[in-house]
């Protein structure tokens, strides 16, 4: 297709590169179907290295056909005309389909091929051969999930620094990323497992890594010797000191875009699906509620489980410690956080476990609001009304509101991701960390609290 007339079109067809991309990519997800059927496939080694193989290349033909000579600049040409990215019919059935993954993942993993006696089988048992390769022993639906999901934030994430090749920031925190992924959360644990030693994603902290207080943990971290305890300080380290000073310094976005795996995958697998996030004051009363009480729905559990921990006893004022973390894990760590969080991207947008429920962020982003040094920076006397800020703001603030004042940006939620300063045509918005003037964030937060009412409902 011509250059020009796919710049004009709004809404353009898939050009001849795209859709033998789109097949090859298919191809791929045809064989991990098939092995998910439960035929038995000879050399299933071959069959997944082929099969991964096809997704990347696919994907990344995809983005070469999408991207290849079209000048530097923002790429969202008719997102609100395809049917994936407009809540259209290919946008429920992707959502629908990694609904149900997530489902089964969870609760039923018998249906990926799992099983309690001898070997696994289906998809579980395709993957199995990479997790002998990598640990010497037979993987399982994490492992299945803990691949597919490094795999999405490389391959997505090189689509992303291919759409976003003008703008340096964007290249960097997204290598950023994928390197935390590949190495901290995949690689490492998995060659520690091989070496018989305590494993651990070294960039996951409390809260998000809920379960680190609890016994079980706390006594293999205790008992798996010098290693073991070293990952229980590191653990303690990233709560108290690393991430507060980090956080100072640069914001919540240090963690939320270029270290966090939940962040990795929205601004990648998720990139198309940004501007689904709504910007109403009433979701963003939502937010407020929900993500602040999940986070005092963890301290709570983490507090139980502690003095669980340190007495022996079950529960304290009646409360059970074992039910509450029970709870938590269900609700949040499984439904939100997975099912919600994921399953939904093209429906509510890509970050809407990061929005509404993850803890971290909440204490990142209190943090941030009230004691950081980082914050983005207005230009109101620029600011040409065109609305790009707010439409691709994952985290659904209405920029547009404090460029129109030249009001500089203070949310809790801001994740410092850089795209509204990417898809400003003119300049208005800058990501600043300047000095911590009290007196300067508090007139921001009152006039921002005295015009809410002025805000779209």
């Amino acid at each position: 297709m011509d250059a020009s007339l796919s710049i004009s079109n709004p809404h353009p067809d898939l050009n001849w590169s795209q859709r033998m991309a789109s097949g090859t990519g298919a191809a791929g997800l045809l064989i991990l179907v098939v092995a998910w059927s439960g035929v038995s496939l000879e050399h299933p080694g071959w069959w997944l290295a082929a099969a991964l193989t096809l997704i990347s290349a696919g994907t990344l033909w995809y983005a070469y056909g999408s991207y290849y000579g079209s000048p530097p600049g923002i790429k969202n040409n008719g997102v609100w005309f395809k049917a994936l990215t407009n809540r259209g019919l290919w946008g429920w059935m992707a959502g629908i389909a990694m609904t149900g993954l997530y489902i089964l993942l969870y609760f039923y993993p018998q249906y990926l091929g799992l099983r309690s006696e001898g070997p696994n089988t289906g998809l579980v048992g395709l993957f199995d051969h990479l997790s002998y390769w990598l640990k010497d022993k037979p993987g399982g639906q994490w492992f299945v999930y803990g691949t597919l999901y490094t795999l999405a934030i490389l391959i997505f994430g090189i689509k992303f620094i291919w759409k976003y090749r003008h703008n340096r920031y964007q290249i960097l925190r997204t290598i950023s990323v994928m390197f935390f992924q590949l190495s901290f959360a995949f690689l490492l644990p998995e060659l520690l497992e091989r070496l018989n030693q305590p494993s651990m994603d070294l960039k996951n902290m409390w809260p998000l890594n809920y379960y680190f207080f609890f016994d079980w943990n706390l006594d293999k971290l205790l008992q798996d010797g010098n290693l073991g305890i070293f990952f229980f300080g590191w653990g303690l380290l990233m709560i108290v000191v690393i991430s507060p000073v980090l956080t100072y310094f640069y914001g919540k976005r240090w963690y939320c875009s270029w270290v966090c795996g939940c962040g990795g995958l929205a601004e990648t697998a998720g990139d198309p699906f940004r501007h689904l996030s709504s910007k109403s004051l009433k979701a963003w009363k939502i937010e407020r509620w929900l993500i602040h009480g999940v986070l005092v729905f963890a301290v709570i559990m983490t507090i139980l489980v502690i003095y669980t921990y340190v007495t022996g006893r079950d529960s304290i004022l009646y409360i059970n410690s074992y039910v509450i973390r029970q709870w938590y894990g269900f609700f949040i760590g499984a439904i939100f956080s997975g099912v919600v969080g994921v399953g939904f991207y093209p429906i509510l947008g890509s970050r809407v476990w990061c929005r509404f429920g993850c803890p971290m962020a909440a204490i990142l982003g209190i943090q941030q609001r009230f004691f950081s040094r980082f914050r983005i920076t207005t230009n109101g006397g620029q600011c040409i009304s065109c609305g790009n800020c707010s439409t691709y703001c994952e985290m659904g603030i209405d920029v547009r509101w404090y460029a129109q004042r030249g009001q500089n940006i203070v949310r809790a939620s801001c994740v410092g991701c850089g795209i509204c300063a990417a898809v400003c045509p003119r300049g208005v918005l800058r990501l600043e960390n300047g000095k911590v003037d009290i007196n300067q964030r508090t007139d921001e937060l009152r006039t921002e609290y005295i015009h809410q009412p002025e805000r779209k409902q």
